[in-house]
């Protein structure tokens, strides 16, 4: 466990002596959209229908606009605080190469989000940029989800699978998804009529949870099946939401980290992948963030 303990307070928590948690680490580090830091050097983010302003004071955190009943229940493990991940870094730093990333993202924890907002929050990042990304959920959840008020601004929730179903293309469309709008409604229907249907018409090739259950190899080739996700975008969604920490997505920045740290500069996307899960095992998705992060944030290049 990351942290000594947790106090309430009228309205949030203060989580005392938390270890390897860096805010502008956690939320910049490719893993999620809806995060915005804030004059002040806090981040104010919503997840699971909830809206959450995050703060370090020194060797605390303070979570506002919440309780103690959601921090056990979300907040705890949204942001993995039961991992050690002090533990993590000295067994990735034993690799000399990997050692400078990790110091250098040392604040780093992976968040534990929801899958279905990830599915399609990552369908609409496959060739594109983050300000786009970000702006596309927003208008998502403004037009499909449920309206919340922090501090007197309207935020919105991730739309739920019921409510999402029922969006046209051609509004996704509007919202900037572009081509990838066909992809949305495509996925979003045989997610939601997978789990309407009757026992008869049940597929479980559709089942997010079951999906989520299986192993690495097997989830990351179900997820697949859905259109507008292929091998990276399955990465993703299984690193960031399903625990499956075996993932290794590749982008243009673990790829010229990678080409920097370990391998010649022509190895294709695949191999790179192959390599990282083999060199990092179980440990390959903390690895890929901290390269990631070095990577991006120092503008590596390979020439």
């Amino acid at each position: 466990m990351d942290y000594r303990s947790v106090e309430e307070f009228e309205n949030g928590v203060i989580i005392k002596e938390v270890k390897n948690f860096q805010l502008e680490h956690i939320f910049d580090c490719g893993q999620c959209f809806r995060w915005h830091k804030q004059e002040n050097d806090n981040y104010i983010g919503v997840a699971f229908g909830k809206v959450v302003e995050v703060e370090k004071r020194e060797e605390d955190v303070v979570l506002y606009n919440t309780n103690m009943e959601d921090f056990k229940n979300i907040w705890e493990d949204y942001f993995h605080l039961q991992r050690d991940y002090s533990e993590i870094k000295e067994l990735l730093s034993k690799d000399p190469l990997l050692e400078k990333a990790v110091e250098f993202g040392y604040g780093i924890r992976l968040l534990k989000q929801d899958p279905f907002e990830l599915i399609v929050s990552f369908i609409i990042s496959a060739n594109n940029r983050i300000p786009m990304i970000r702006r596309a959920i927003e208008k998502i959840s403004a037009k499909w989800g449920e309206e919340l008020e922090y501090k007197g601004k309207k935020y919105y929730a991730f739309p739920t699978i019921e409510k999402l179903s029922t969006a046209p293309k051609e509004e996704l469309e509007d919202c900037g998804t572009g081509f990838r709008a066909k992809y949305i409604k495509d996925t979003v229907d045989k997610i939601y009529m997978n789990k309407t249907a009757l026992e008869d018409n049940y597929d479980k090739t559709y089942d997010i949870d079951w999906i989520k259950s299986q192993e690495d190899d097997s989830c990351h080739k179900e997820l697949q099946k859905f259109m507008g996700i292929g091998p990276k975008v399955a990465d993703c969604i299984m690193l960031f939401s399903m625990q499956k920490y075996s993932a290794f997505p590749v982008d243009v920045w673990v790829k010229r980290a990678m080409q920097h740290f370990y391998l010649a500069p022509d190895v294709s996307l695949k191999k790179i992948r192959d390599f990282g899960v083999n060199k990092f095992g179980q440990l390959s998705g903390f690895a890929q963030q901290y390269l990631f992060y070095y990577a991006r944030e120092n503008n590596i290049n390979v020439e």
